[in-house]
């Protein structure tokens, strides 16, 4: 072969790995997504899928590997391999969906932990195998295809371009085509990179190579040279797991924050490798070299936890620096991966390359090195991710991954004075670095709790006015105290659109308050689906000290929404979905039409169902999805408000099992005996939109669906870079959408439909109102912004009990200043609303002659 042949046929061998780590991390990302619909978490769906792919791959490089390594024919090995790994892509896009039913019934509605994750990674590893399994053999059938000798053989020019692809894959998946495509046609694109990639192989590789025969037996010196591949792949994917869900802390925690972090971690190992394929001629001393190297990944992982410290301060810095635009936010949550993985992964990429390096010198099999290296890192999700995260923390369980490569280099030589320097800086680290909790404190508060799990940390902060807050992974706001009245009416609007609710459902705890709420009555039996057993824990930090919220009658199952929904054969009479954040990990999942016609079968005849939505995490472009997939299961549906708050806009979207409009007469008596509504006009005048209305609020806008998970791409925008104000969102939709009386009530009369027309017209013209409300501390200011309005909007809807509850309270406190001007309010809204007392009876406390003494 002449050397211009042999320089073509590497050219297409590195060509042929790029392209096939790209579909293979692309397959990756789409799996990871496929997997948390019935996993209910992302972060549970990485770990799952993490280890089924490194089990798979090393499955395929031990048991192909060595019979690849002894082929004549390593390009047929190959072909197969890539035509299987597309192949059987295309076949999860069609049985993905019923597996994971099967998988869900195994598991149960209230799994233990053990059975739960045992079917979890077993379930996933299973419908993974047979692509990942040939994707380990992919990397041993290229490696003997080039045709050199076998001492002048290395595996880390392959490795640096097969992950050097796989960076392009990620990137591309999650910021390209799934967005556009979907997950089945992305997964259909990477099936076509793989026939393409056995089609090049084909055209321009040789068709056979010579057996190569092995300098030793691999019983003599491969096994020594063979378990070191298994620790550091081991501590190599533990330290990205930890790292990950460090960062996951101090980022957005969207559907991009980990292509970011993942696409940063395999660019340091790949340049790592890279350099090393450089360097390798001018290397002697090989046992010097690996003790180096174990030190230099020890040394640069504890830098890269004592970055940790700053990664925030970093992101922001970026943030300002580059200026506005979600490119800028999306560019500071890389520069914070770089900080802690470059050096790290850098070094762990030249050490991967140098022990495969040596190992194919001890007679071990290409096959064997990779088989072995990707077994460790199998056993990485499990080993950090599940037991040593939740039960050392993060930051211990980092150190334990430093003391693991400080152990390797021991084993190289103890003696040496770079692993004693490497030890001391371990022990120091252990002992100087604060707990690596990234709770945001507010100035004058504490920390309450905090509880670090699988799948998230949670934290209760409590600030110098007492307000305590329930935060996950700090970035996600679940409810305060403050908000009580609030979250109760989350629980008491739905319950109240039921004429007789007997079993209720919350799919989210929260901070228990809206469940509780709704357990306090003893007709109802009350059941929540929570995935995080941190916040169950977290509960009593917002219900304790209050009888009302005591969960006497809460039955709370530590179980994913959409898996107790899917799996149970229970029918509930109410079923209420939480607020989540349709931004962060997995929880776009909870808005798609397969999950809304799930919750639909779960609905029990007469039953109601109300998702609510955080109107102030959302744009209106991804509400607009949002609707559309509900209306498309509901198309009866209707919205409403929870309350008429301005900064945290909450809307509920209802749908009824028979799609009927809400019974008129049955409804009236259950208001006025239940619960803490003020009258039925309160809890009709919530709504604001009607199915009709909806209809044309969501337009064509694309529905979200398990396949084409719109929501999770769309709703990071807000995030990264709000456009506007939630008020001025708020505002935006009702000036879009209305609600006439025949569509949520059936057959209301003249008078009833009189006054809600006239109860809503109020109510968007309150809102705009207090749009432009400057808050003041004295009274007389905020009465000439506002009484002359109020008082307007009393004589159009005197049912309207937000206009009238300020202005009574505005009058009690005029009256120390101004005692005429505070009776004649009060005189005012008395005639206005005269089967309201509260009025009357602080007029006569003024008039009375002690008021005078």
């Amino acid at each position: 072969m002449s050397p211009r042949a042999g320089r073509a046929r590497r050219s297409a061998a590195v060509l042929l790995m790029l392209a096939s780590g790209c579909a293979g991390l692309g397959y990756q990302v789409v799996w990871v997504q496929q997997s948390a619909l019935w996993l209910g978490h992302e972060a549970a769906a990485v770990l799952a899928v993490v280890t089924a792919f490194f089990t798979g791959l090393a499955l395929g490089s031990l048991a192909l590997g060595r019979r690849i390594e002894n082929s004549a024919h390593a390009l047929r090995w190959y072909i197969g391999c890539e035509l299987v790994i597309g192949a059987w892509s295309l076949v999860l896009n069609r049985l993905m969906s019923p597996a994971s039913g099967l998988l869900l019934q195994m598991t149960g509605l209230d799994a233990a932990p053990f059975a739960q994750w045992s079917i979890a990674f077993g379930g996933t590893l299973l419908l993974l195998l047979p692509a990942t399994a040939a994707m380990g053999a992919t990397l041993p059938a290229m490696e003997r295809l080039p045709g050199a000798q076998r001492e002048q053989r290395s595996i880390a020019g392959l490795y640096a371009a097969n992950t050097l692809g796989a960076v392009l894959g990620v990137l591309l998946i999650a910021f390209l085509l799934a967005p556009r495509l979907g997950l089945a046609r992305t997964t259909a694109l990477c099936a076509v990179l793989n026939l393409l990639c056995a089609m090049l192989a084909a055209v321009a590789l040789p068709r056979a190579t010579p057996p190569v025969a092995r300098a030793v037996s691999p019983a003599s010196g491969a096994t020594s040279a063979l378990w070191p591949l298994a620790f550091t792949g081991l501590l190599g994917i533990g330290y990205e797991v930890l790292m990950v869900r460090a960062l996951s802390q101090l980022a957005e925690d969207t559907v991009y924050t980990f292509a970011l972090l993942l696409a940063v971690y395999l660019l340091g190992t790949s340049a790592g490798a890279a350099c090393y394929t450089l360097l390798s001629t001018r290397l002697r001393d090989t046992a010097a070299l690996a003790r180096r190297l174990h030190c230099g990944v020890a040394l640069s992982c504890l830098a890269g936890i004592a970055c940790l410290q700053f990664a925030d301060t970093l992101r922001l810095h970026v943030a300002r620096t580059i200026g506005g635009g979600v490119a800028a936010q999306l560019t500071a949550e890389a520069a914070m991966a770089v900080l802690v993985f470059a050096l790290p992964t850098l070094a762990m990429g030249a050490l991967f390359s140098h022990l495969t390096r040596n190992a194919s010198r001890a007679g071990a099999s290409f096959g064997h090195a990779i088989g072995i290296n990707t077994l460790g890192a199998a056993l990485a999700p499990v080993l950090f991710g599940i037991w040593a995260l939740p039960l050392l923390g993060t930051g211990n369980a980092l150190l334990l991954v430093v003391a693991g490569y400080l152990v390797l280099a021991m084993t190289q030589s103890w003696r040496s004075r770079l692993t004693w320097v490497v030890a001391l800086a371990t022990i120091a680290t252990a002992f100087v670095l604060p707990p690596l909790r990234f709770i945001t404190v507010p100035e004058g508060g504490h920390v309450v709790s905090y509880r670090e799990g699988v799948m998230a940390a949670v934290s209760v902060v409590e600030d110098d006015a007492g307000v305590r807050r329930l935060r996950i992974n700090n970035r996600q706001q679940e409810g305060s105290n403050a908000t009580l009245h609030v979250d109760a009416r989350q629980a008491w609007i739905p319950l109240l659109l039921h004429p007789a609710p007997a079993r209720v459902l919350f799919l989210g705890l929260g901070t228990g308050v809206t469940a509780a709420s709704a357990a306090a009555d003893p007709s109802l039996q009350v059941d929540v689906a929570e995935l995080l057993p941190e916040v169950v824990a977290a509960m009593p930090q917002f219900t304790e000290g209050s009888p009302a919220l005591a969960p006497t009658r809460l039955h709370v199952f530590t179980a994913d929404a959409r898996r107790y929904v899917r799996g149970g054969p229970q029918h509930y009479d109410v079923i209420v979905s939480d607020n989540f954040h349709p931004a962060r990990s997995g929880s776009g999942s909870l808005y798609t039409v397969e999950h809304f016609r799930a919750v639909r079968a779960r609905l029990a005849s007469g039953g109601v169902f109300c998702q609510w939505l955080p109107l102030h995490q959302l744009d209106l472009a991804t509400l607009r999805s949002i609707v559309h997939s509900f209306i498309t299961v509901f198309p009866r549906g209707t919205a409403l408000l929870a309350s008429n708050s301005l900064e945290t806009p909450v809307l509920g979207l209802v749908g009824r099992a028979e799609d009927t409009p809400f019974p008129l007469a049955a409804l009236r008596e259950r208001v006025q005996s239940r619960y803490g509504l003020e009258d039925f006009s309160a809890l009709f005048g919530s709504f604001v939109a009607g199915p009709e209305s909806l209809r044309n609020f969501s337009g064509t806008a694309p529905l979200n669906t398990d396949d084409h998970p719109v929501v999770a791409y769309l709703a990071p925008r807000i995030t990264y870079l709000p456009d506007s104000l939630p008020r001025d969102r708020l505002l935006a939709l009702l000036r879009e959408v209305y609600v006439r009386p025949t569509e949520v009530l059936d057959a209301p009369d003249e008078a009833t439909s009189t006054r809600l027309a006239a109860y809503w017209h109020v109510r968007d013209r309150y809102l705009a109102l207090g749009r432009d409300v400057q808050p003041s501390a004295d009274v007389r200011v905020m009465l000439s912004q506002l009484q002359a309005p109020l008082l307007a909007l009393l004589h159009e809807s005197p049912d309207f009990r937000p206009a009238y509850d300020p202005l009574l309270q505005m009058a009690r406190a005029l009256a120390p200043r101004d005692n005429t001007g505070a009776r004649q309010l009060l005189q005012q809204l008395a005639t206005l609303q005269p089967a309201r007392a509260e009025a009357r009876e602080s007029l006569q406390a003024l008039s009375s002659p002690a008021l005078h003494d």
